[in-house]
């Protein structure tokens, strides 16, 4: 490779020329720093809004899902109350209302379809209990389609 020829006299080549915004390496030197920053907020820009969208999406998955186990849960406890011999309407809807209170759900319903008092023994007695998704949802339930989520048990009389 052929080397450059001519003289360089002393302040001729300075630190200051090779990075000097005034030379046209610098210059491109500087725009393409200046290309990469802007592709990066266009990236950033796309993204965010599909982060947040799956961010806020698990939310409203995981509410649901407790919402779901929670009126599982209550509608058991419920019917276990209301197997038992001595077991009535009352305390079994008791039973039930406080572990839903105490997981903060609201607007349920609790149901004994086929009564409970009055059943012989292994008679099925089935308990149902519902909850609207909209009051229960913490950040969309005003923009989702209400659902009712509803757990049914069924179990013998004791």
């Amino acid at each position: 490779m052929p080397r450059p020829t001519g003289s360089l006299t002393s302040g001729s080549l300075s630190s200051n020329s090779l990075t000097s915004s005034s030379s046209p390496s610098g210059t491109r030197l500087r725009d393409r720093k200046d290309a990469r920053s802007g592709v990066a907020a266009v990236e950033f820009a796309v993204c965010l809004p599909i982060l947040v969208l799956l961010v806020f999406g698990a939310i409203e998955a995981s509410s649901f899902i407790f919402l779901k186990q929670s009126i599982s849960v209550a509608c058991y406890e419920g019917i276990r109350e209301a197997a038992k011999d001595d077991g009535t309407a009352a305390i079994a809807t008791a039973r039930a209302q406080a572990i839903l209170d105490s997981r903060g759900v609201n607007n349920y319903t609790i149901e004994f379809p086929t009564g409970v008092e009055g059943l012989d023994r292994g008679d099925q007695v089935v308990c149902e209990v519902s909850a609207p998704t909209n009051v229960n949802s913490p950040l969309a339930g005003d923009w989702i389609t209400n659902r009712n989520l509803t757990a049914r048990v069924v179990m013998l009389r004791e």
